[in-house]
């Protein structure tokens, strides 16, 4: 099954056209300064490249089923995106997001979980077609999509980024595919990216996660701020939190990121009893477009569709509710360990 070839345009598209439309002012109203300081950016650019060494080797495969010794038909996970969805920078299977999701799906559900990864290093959302084609014919129940990054430092247009996205999330949702998407992560939080180019990073960063997070969940997904999660740890403890490339996270950092992303995912797979009774502070049903930006702004910040009297939309657009989901810490996804948690691999992965 293959891809659809373009987005249907309508109604649902004004938000997410306005959103990208935004990032775009956004981008022209920093042209006097990179026009001021563009010497100054592009010495910076080319040192961060310096700093950030090229990838030596791919990172492990995460393909099998977890949990193979619980009962039920397993479930099947795939894993759509970029370096963070391929998890690049951990050497161990157990380390990857892949493995760290699947363990905790097979233990929250007691099902099996079976995996398969399609995330490829350096891609952006142009390249989410071939991905999702592959994925496809694994009949998934739930894909995971990590994607954005590479888009901001190829600056990418955020509305072609998201239209690539969308499409993506169209195909694997008309398939019967849940489909959550961890947004782009704020490239402002990455060491060896000095400032000016530090802000800009972030401010490129916080836009394009507001456009995917319309566009996801107008075309049926759910959405995971990433953004800053790992920035004050990163910080605070460079050296744990960040691999050994000082770009991309280390185990602990996709820990960290996997606790943020389970709940969401379990969720969407129809697990209500993951859902906290107790509203906190700063969730709720708002508009689509309020949610977008209030997610971009606090990382780990859920946002799925509504319904507010029996209606998706409102005045302002389409209703979405907004969580704070717990920040577990990088000990609240199990780490394989029994034998019930060890991968049964699958052909050569």
């Amino acid at each position: 099954m293959g891809v659809a070839g373009s987005v249907v345009p309508g109604p649902r598209w004004h938000r997410a056209r306005q959103i990208a439309r935004m990032a775009a002012i956004g981008t022209g109203a920093t042209a006097a300064a990179f026009v001021a300081t563009g010497g100054v950016l592009l010495g910076q650019a080319r040192q961060a490249r310096r700093t950030i060494p090229m990838a030596e080797a791919p990172p492990p495969r995460c393909d099998g089923v977890y949990g193979a010794k619980c009962p039920g038909r397993p479930l099947t996970m795939v894993v759509l995106g970029d370096s963070s969805a391929a998890s690049y920078g951990v050497h161990r299977r157990r380390e990857t997001l892949g493995a760290l999701l699947a363990t905790g799906l097979s233990r929250r559900l007691h099902r099996p979980v079976r995996v398969h990864r399609f995330a490829v290093v350096g891609s952006l959302s142009a390249g989410l077609r071939p991905q999702v084609e592959s994925a496809l014919e694994c009949d998934p129940d739930v894909a995971v999509i990590l994607i954005g990054g590479n888009d901001v430092t190829n600056r990418t247009p955020p509305g072609l980024a998201v239209r690539y996205l969308v499409e993506a999330v169209r195909a694997l949702r008309a398939a019967g595919c849940e489909v959550v998407v961890g947004t782009c992560p704020d490239l402002g939080a990455i060491q060896p990216i000095q400032p000016p180019l530090r802000w800009l990073a972030r401010r490129w960063s916080r836009q394009l996660a507001a456009a995917q997070t319309v566009a996801v969940v107008e075309a049926g997904g759910w959405t995971v701020s990433l953004g800053d999660m790992l920035g004050p740890r990163f910080v605070a403890e460079p050296t744990r939190m960040f691999a050994w490339d000082r770009f991309h996270p280390s185990a602990e950092g996709y820990a960290v990121a996997a606790a943020a992303l389970l709940p969401t995912v379990i969720s969407a797979l129809g697990a209500g009893a993951e859902r906290r009774p107790v509203p906190v502070r700063g969730e709720g049903v708002r508009s689509l477009p309020e949610a977008a930006q209030e997610a971009a702004r606090h990382a780990g910040t859920e946002v799925s569709g509504a319904q507010v009297r029996g209606r998706d939309r409102g005045p302002a657009g389409r209703w979405a509710h907004l969580r704070r989901r717990a920040f577990f810490g990088v000990g609240a996804v199990p780490q394989p360990g029994p034998a019930t948690d060890s991968p049964t691999l699958e052909g050569s992965a």
